[in-house]
């Protein structure tokens, strides 16, 4: 029991808590709360509960003695011998309050459950401003203030039973029923009603006398007004109390979330660059939206999928087109902004020259450049008209006030971007490095250039009113806006000007080899210094997702196994290939040599032989070598210092490329960084002593020509490295910095989690409640060339195609042979599948999906489109978003039909809307007969049947009828 000492003099009750949790050798629990008894926050100072066996539980259990007006909010952690937190509970904090009229020395015991991430997502603002937005009319019954009864019978207890319930319709209550003469028998005419206390908690007090009823057990219902009710699913809950206890008189039942079927939804995917409409002026717009919002709750969607909306303008090119590569983490994109919307009193020449312009730009694809320019100079016009007006208006200087911390560094960089003429700000002579002191000056409304300055805020300011008006009225239509969070920035940005010490700018960021790229990827991004971030409880992403929150109620953390490790390349890389995983544990030279493994320049030097280049070039080999290479020893070769990394060789390749040296300098270039990255070991740059295993290294001839002891070596400690290794070390180093993201707003957040995935990702990921992404073609499994929908879990988005990869039609088309075993493995047929995808072959691929147990089912645009025969008469190949091979690609994908032309197409609109209500999904202003057995219980596990029948799909191949065929769902 806590010490008295902090409350000497007082009069003091017992609290006992009590938590059923399953723990690992080595872990204990530990309550700590805002409260000095309770720790103030402090776990190590915290209450440490101590382990009791009921039955088959594991119950962890604490008392401290508190006065009687004592209130304090607290939670549970699980910590190691030393309290170092293992894991917390996530979610709203609990709040402690006891009971009014409480006499001294009485026991109140607290029944609480451990709170998951899937506890709190009812609380996003997805779901409690969007989806259930409805429900906040209930009116407040009774505040929560723990019990209000008093007891004057020493043989009772009161029970306070809490329920947590976000998902309730109108006119319906809530019971608690059980097996108990109190709880009615399980009749719910004779049961407890709740009263409801805001914030979904409905609560209860029961009189139970103690020596009569010492177990029962019980279940939530709710019961309409009609005399529907629903039962809770799942085993009935047990109430237990201890009738030798004479000073228990008080149980706090917190039973976390009412237990029902998930709440499943779907939603539609589509880049904001992409979208198409009649009023647009070459490219999506913040304004669209609100069509695709009309278009997507017609077809019974309650999302809407975006990519990053950030301003990408860092090299004033079509280069700018990538949308993961910002220039600012805060500020919105120009190319999004309507010019006919700035302003009611457009002259009648600019109106002339807009309609011109739009005629011009509708083209097939997005046009960055003319686009780009165009909005620009026509918004510095309108600009120039109304300049004193908006500056000056109070709407203006209240978004100033509250964005100057990110718009005015954004302002001054542009300014001195095109001053310069480049953002590499190393550029800049004096202006290489941020101050505030040198933003002041260059923001100052005294300056000669502060037209420029204000013409950037202005360009900001309607972006903001015009994508917040597009938010405001999803939200109102019960529609999610789901954003994107790259994972990076441009190493020439705001960010890494303004906040240099939090990147590593000698560094890349990109991907070990996967199903996108054999070489792996570079983004070119620098790395992150976490140590650095965390400094300051990492303010710097809280405010991006602060920034995000305005507009989005859901958003997709981009490569989420960033934030477990990420895959660092040296500045000077080209391709993916040659990294290695930061954080991780290296190899030592000691370990190495403790191996057998010595010679460590002949393992992480290129291994380049005569015989390579000769199979490699042919009779060119001689050229080649004397350019690029020195002869160190007979018959062994070294890259010239001049050509020892990618960049290097890249570059001197194009400066030879005039002089007719090369036949063929994109097969060159690539058999050269074959050479390069012909190593074994990658010595860590920073110590020399450290040695990181090359991905993939049985690949390489350098490891071939090894003898068989150091391969063996090799192979073990690689295997080690790669998949045992460091799986602790990312779990802490997630459970530190996903947290802090999560916690600074309350968007629903899902994870992209492809790739090469470290066994602890999942496990974490479900316990910070992230939802996961699900690609049939991307199994997880290993054992598996095809997802399988119908065993997916409830915590995740599951789609047919990504912005990453081709669309659903064109992987259907561009591999023969996969499309047979899909047919044979999927659609259980041996049949001929047709070489074209079909509107039938769609729908069943896409009710595959929108059956899964997945809380979320997201379909690009384009694969929607192909449920009809009048959508694919453009080449498949043309609809795809983005090459993750490409680094260089050009993303500019418009769909070719206008939101307009859709919202009129009720064949298509019918189709989409039969597949969601068939599917038992809520969709916007609907209620089903399944969807009405369906409220949210965001913690269960169980997962949606899946229906056995078989339905027949009529397909077509080579143009002639084939017969039905039978496809299990």
């Amino acid at each position: 029991m806590a010490s008295l000492g902090l409350f000497s003099g007082t009069k003091c009750v017992n609290v006992r808590f009590r938590l059923p949790y399953y723990t690992q050798w080595g872990q204990s629990l530990v309550v700590c709360g805002s409260e000095p008894v309770l720790g103030a926050w402090n776990v190590k100072k915290g209450l440490l509960l101590s382990p009791v066996h009921e039955g088959d539980e594991l119950l962890w259990c604490g008392t401290i003695a508190i006065p009687k007006d004592f209130e304090s909010e607290y939670n549970y952690y699980v910590v190691d011998d030393n309290r170092n937190v293992l894991r917390s509970e996530m979610g709203k904090k609990r709040k402690l309050l006891l009971p009014e009229g409480i006499q001294d020395g009485i026991l109140v015991e607290l029944h609480d459950l451990w709170l998951i991430g899937a506890d709190a997502l009812s609380f996003t603002s997805a779901f409690k401003d969007v989806i259930f937005r409805t429900r906040s009319i209930l009116k407040v019954e009774r505040h929560l203030g723990l019990i209000k009864n008093r007891l004057d019978n020493e043989d009772s207890v009161i029970v306070h039973f809490k329920i947590c319930c976000p998902n309730i319709e109108q006119d319906t209550s809530i019971y608690v029923i059980g097996s108990s003469f109190k709880l009615g028998q399980w009749k719910i005419d004779s049961g407890l009603k709740l009263s409801y206390s805001g914030q979904s908690i409905w609560h209860v007090d029961c009189f139970l006398f103690v020596f009569l009823n010492n177990y029962s057990t019980y279940k939530y219902c709710k019961y309409r007004d009609a005399g529907n009710f629903s039962l809770e699913t799942g085993a009935t809950r047990d109430l237990s109390l201890e009738s030798s206890n004479a000073k228990l008189r008080y149980v706090v039942r917190s039973d976390g979330m009412m237990r029902e079927t998930p709440w499943r939804g779907a939603g539609v995917a589509i880049p904001m660059f992409s979208i198409r409409s009649e009023t647009d002026l070459g490219v999506g717009e913040f304004l669209d939206l609100k069509l695709l919002v009309d278009w997507a709750v017609e077809s019974g969607f309650h999302l809407i999928q975006l990519l990053p909306i950030n301003d990408t303008s860092v090299h004033g090119m079509w280069w700018d087109s990538y949308p993961y590569s910002s220039l600012s983490v805060c500020a919105l994109h120009p190319l999004y902004l309507r010019v006919h919307a700035l302003s009611e009193n457009i002259p009648q020449d600019i109106k002339v020259e807009i309609e011109k312009a739009k005629e011009q730009l509708d083209g097939k694809v997005v046009d960055y450049e003319a686009t780009m320019a165009t909005k620009l100079a026509i918004a510095k016009k309108v600009f120039a008209q109304e300049k004193e007006l908006i500056l000056n208006s109070s709407s203006f200087q209240e978004f100033l006030s509250e964005n100057e911390d990110w718009l005015k560094p954004y302002a001054a960089f542009c300014f001195l971007r095109d001053f310069f003429e480049t953002s590499d700000h190393s550029q800049w002579g004096r202006f290489s490095y941020f101050s505030k002191e040198k933003l002041e000056k260059l923001v100052s409304k005294d300056s000669l250039h502060y037209d420029v300055i204000s013409f950037h805020y202005y360009i900001q300011y309607h972006l903001h009113l015009q994508l917040s008006e597009a938010a405001d009225y999803a939200r109102e239509q019960g529609v999610i806006l789901k954003g994107d969070l790259p994972i990076g920035v441009d190493r020439n940005s705001v960010d890494t000007w303004v906040y240099p010490d939090l990147f590593r700018m000698n560094t890349s960021t990109g991907a070990p080899p996967d199903y996108f790229d054999k070489n792996g990827q570079n983004w070119g991004f620098p790395t992150y210094n976490w140590e650095e971030m965390s400094k300051d409880n990492y303010a710097w992403w809280r405010a991006r997702l602060t920034q995000m929150a305005k507009y989005f109620t859901a958003y997709r953390i981009d490569h989420i196994l960033g934030f477990f490790r990420i895959w660092e390349l040296p500045e000077h890389a080209v391709t993916g290939l040659v990294g290695k995983f930061r954080p991780s544990i290296p190899l030592s030279q000691e370990e190495l040599e403790r191996e057998g493994v010595w010679d460590f320049d002949r393992l992480s030097k290129p291994y380049i032989q005569q015989q390579f280049l000769q199979d490699k070039f042919g009779v060119s080999w001689p050229v080649i070598a004397s350019t690029f290479m020195n002869e160190y020893q007979k018959n062994q070769y070294e890259f010239k210092d001049d050509s020892n990394t990618e960049k290097k060789i890249a570059s001197k390749l194009r400066s030879l490329s005039d002089k007719s040296l090369l036949e063929n300098e994109n097969k060159t270039r690539i058999d050269l960084f074959d050479l390069l990255r012909n190593v074994v070991l990658i010595r860590d740059p920073e110590d020399p002593g450290k040695f990181y295993p090359r991905f993939n290294l049985e690949d390489t001839s350098s490891f071939q020509d090894l003898d068989e002891h150091s391969k063996n070596v090799l192979k073990k400690l690689y295997y080690d490295y790669y998949f045992h290794r460091q799986e602790n070390l990312w779990r802490q180093n997630a459970l530190k910095t996903l947290p802090a993201l999560l916690n600074s707003s309350d968007m629903l957040a899902c994870g992209e989690d492809l790739g090469l995935i470290p066994s602890c990702v999942h496990p974490v990921m479900q316990e910070l409640g992230l939802i996961g992404l699900r690609i049939q073609r991307m199994p997880n499994e290993p054992d598996l060339e095809f997802g399988i929908p119908s065993q997916y879990d409830y915590m995740t988005v599951c789609a047919p195609s990504c912005h990453d990869c081709s669309t659903m039609r064109a992987w259907w088309e561009e591999d023969e042979e996969r499309r047979r075993r899909y047919f044979k493995t999927v659609v259980s047929s041996d049949m001929l599948p047709p070489d074209r995808c079909v509107p039938e072959i769609a729908h069943f691929i896409i009710k595959q999906h929108v059956d899964a147990p997945s809380m979320w089912a997201i379909f690009p645009l384009q694969d929607l489109l192909a449920l009809k025969e009048k959508y694919t008469t453009r080449p498949a190949a043309e609809e795809t978003i983005n090459d993750p091979t490409n680094p260089k690609h050009y993303w500019r994908f418009r769909v070719h039909v206008t939101l307009e032309s859709l919202i009129k197409d009720d064949e298509l609109i019918t189709t989409i809307k039969d597949l969601v209500r068939g599917s038992g999904r809520s969709y916007p202003g609907g209620h089903t007969e399944i969807q009405a057995k369906q409220e949210l219980s965001f913690s269960s596990t169980q997962k949606q049947p899946v229906a056995n029948e078989k339905e027949k799909i009529s397909v077509i191949s080579q143009g002639t009828p084939q017969k039905d065929l039978l496809a299990v769902r």
